[in-house]
């Protein structure tokens, strides 16, 4: 405290001239750190107002309680506008009173700080799409008042942090796009967490413990492995699943279908077994289960769906008419391509797909009777060979 009140005199001077309170000596000093560790970008003029003669409380960007910074928004936040360069200095942590930090997309490096661990009040923390690198800092989980992290769009190549899973009041983890590895924590059933945004990594291992209160689950491209069939079912409140673009196997839960997902993205995984929603009807607007291994027949409860891709796996049987005669009443898409499906259940005079449906039935155990265009992607066999076809034999 001693050193305090010496620096309040030494800054005394300058602030003299402000017209409000005068700002705290040490978060004075902590505002020109990060005055020299960062510069405007070409065409950015953020830091123009940024004269140290002046009260720092009417700079742009730092807004004030008291004598205190409380939050810090750097860089122009109008869309497009170029962002800052240069990196975080490790003197944030002295500003003990920020509530909120933000930055706008920019090319500022380097490691987050650390310090930020010693900001207690901080609620909101957002650095996305900028070239951080390094961990993601464990301290920050020990916030006790920190709701958003969302450190997006970065290099960054830690861990996921264990603090971070038990961080008490933290609803709103999104460290997607990044370059992070190794396994989940488990995060406990008491948590706040409502958002998890941690796709596009390089993650491992199985799918932990989730709290169940969890809205947002976002876990696509990374190399998670293992069965989901003892997590999903206790998320009863998620609006949005995707999982795609992993390792992993088992079922997929039927109670999946019962949720009110927004989007059910499970693609390009190894999923097996039959599809068995318990409903009558599944009313997600997307449901992709495409590039698995699902067997068994087609669901006939998945025609209410709006855009179904189930293509790319080992369905067999014939379609069911409910879900050719869903592309007559809402559904926009259909795919079934490469799969082992031997016909529909209804002749093609019986259904006339409107304009701009899509249904691809390529590379089936039946030649299409729908001359529809299908993607690229499907090639241009129409039906699978005979001797993949066991229905077909002799």
């Amino acid at each position: 405290m001693g050193w305090r009140r010496f620096m309040t005199a030494a800054v005394m001077v300058v602030c003299l001239r402000a017209a409000t309170a005068i700002l705290d000596p040490v978060d004075f000093l902590a505002l020109q750190a990060v005055r020299k560790g960062l510069e405007d970008m070409p065409g950015s003029d953020f830091f123009s107002s940024w004269d140290f003669t002046d009260d720092p409380c009417a700079f742009t960007g730092v807004f004030c309680a008291g004598e205190r910074v409380v939050t810090l928004a750097l860089g122009d936040p109008r869309a497009g506008a170029p962002g800052l360069v240069g990196r975080l200095d490790p003197a944030l942590g002295r500003l003990d009173a920020l509530a909120e930090l933000s930055l706008v997309p920019g090319r500022v490096s380097g490691p987050i700080p650390d310090a930020l661990s010693d900001c207690s009040d901080l609620r909101f923390v957002a650095l996305s799409k900028n070239l951080f690198s390094g961990a993601v800092p464990p301290g920050l989980g020990g916030l006790p008042r920190l709701r958003t992290l969302d450190l997006s769009y970065n290099l960054l190549s830690s861990s996921v942090p264990a603090s971070l899973a038990s961080a008490p009041a933290l609803s709103n983890l999104i460290l997607c796009h990044n370059q992070l590895s190794g396994s989940l924590p488990p995060f406990p059933a008491s948590s706040s967490l409502l958002r998890l945004d941690l796709k596009h990594n390089q993650l491992s291992g199985p799918l932990p413990p989730l709290p169940p209160r969890l809205q947002y689950l976002a876990l696509g491209s990374n190399s998670l492995t293992g069965r989901v069939d003892s997590v999903l079912p206790s998320l009863a409140q998620l609006n949005f699943l995707d999982l795609s673009s992993n390792l992993l196997e088992g079922p997929i839960p039927g109670a999946v279908f019962t949720l009110q997902l927004a989007a059910l993205q499970l693609q390009r995984n190894a999923f097996s077994g039959p599809v068995t929603p318990p409903q009558d009807d599944v009313v997600i607007p997307v449901v992709d289960l495409s590039y698995n291994r699902l067997w068994g027949a087609v669901p006939p409860q998945l025609a209410a769906v709006g855009r179904l891709y189930l293509n790319n796996n080992r369905f067999t049987g014939e379609v069911p008419s409910r879900l050719v005669q869903g592309l007559s009443n809402g559904m926009q898409l259909l795919y079934l391509q490469h799969n082992f499906l031997t016909g529909i259940e209804i002749g093609p005079a019986a259904v006339a797909l409107p304009a701009g449906a899509s249904l691809c039935l390529q590379y089936n155990c039946m030649v299409p009777p729908f001359d529809t265009p299908c993607p690229l992607k499907a090639g241009s066999q129409r039906m699978r060979p005979l001797d993949q076809c066991p229905e077909w034999r002799d």
